[in-house]
């Protein structure tokens, strides 16, 4: 999937996998979520995320309706360290970002 947001190209075919997470409904479930975490190739990270139609994800479809959508979410670096640490293994975390500190 390719995005252009804020003038800049977000692309997950030219990204770097680095990790994905789902809240683990199946992808016909109302709440269904997953997220891929990408890094461009320049370093910065995104989320490439879909849900069904009472997630975070939906869009308005007519009249007091939703649908399930996908969107690419722009990142920070400290959004994308939160991102890790709250759906990865501490290994991916340090393989990322370095050795933290006890």
């Amino acid at each position: 999937m390719k995005q252009i947001i804020n003038g800049k190209m977000y692309n997950t075919e030219t990204a770097q996998e680095i990790s994905c997470d789902s809240n683990g409904m199946g992808c016909d479930d109302l709440w269904f979520v997953e997220e891929t975490l990408y890094r461009k190739q320049n370093g910065e990270f995104f989320l490439d995320g879909h849900g069904g139609p009472l997630s975070r994800y939906s869009r308005p479809n007519g009249s007091f309706s939703r649908s399930g959508a996908r969107e690419l979410v722009p990142l920070s670096a400290e959004e994308a360290k939160a991102w890790v640490e709250r759906h990865c293994p501490v290994e991916v975390y340090i393989e990322i970002f370095g050795n933290v500190t006890e």
